[in-house]
């Protein structure tokens, strides 16, 4: 059992899941750091400085509702969301760039054996 799950996690697959799982935090970081911190300080800037998360708070009895909080947080990953797919998007660019400049490699030159083939089976198909 311990031998198949060596091989299991050690398999290609496994490790490339394993770093875009670490990539994937370390790029989710940089991007609530973007949105936090630049992006979200400039839309207060335009909207004269609305913050949603203290406001549209509904009480009753002891309970608090903060849908403001909510409102704030689908305006975060809206944003977040936004930032990635640029993101992808120029990454997918990138790589396009690069499969055009992979230059076709020459077809194969045929030895004289296969020439004679190729002539010998040329002049059977004629008959």
């Amino acid at each position: 059992m311990w031998k198949d799950f060596k091989e299991f996690a050690m398999r290609g697959n496994v490790m490339d899941l394993a770093v875009a799982v670490v990539i994937g935090a370390a790029f989710g970081k940089i991007v609530s750091s973007l949105v936090e911190n630049i992006i979200t300080p400039f839309i207060g800037v335009i909207t004269g400085g609305i913050d949603f998360t203290n406001k549209f708070v509904w009480k009753y009895k002891e309970s608090e509702f903060f849908f403001g909080t909510f409102i704030q947080s689908i305006i975060d990953f809206t944003i977040i969301a936004f930032a990635i797919f640029m993101a992808l998007r120029l990454l997918n660019k990138l790589n396009r760039k690069k499969e055009q400049e992979v230059v076709e490699e020459p077809a194969p030159e045929l030895d004289a054996k296969e020439e004679l083939l190729r002539e010998i089976r040329d002049l059977l198909k004629k008959q």
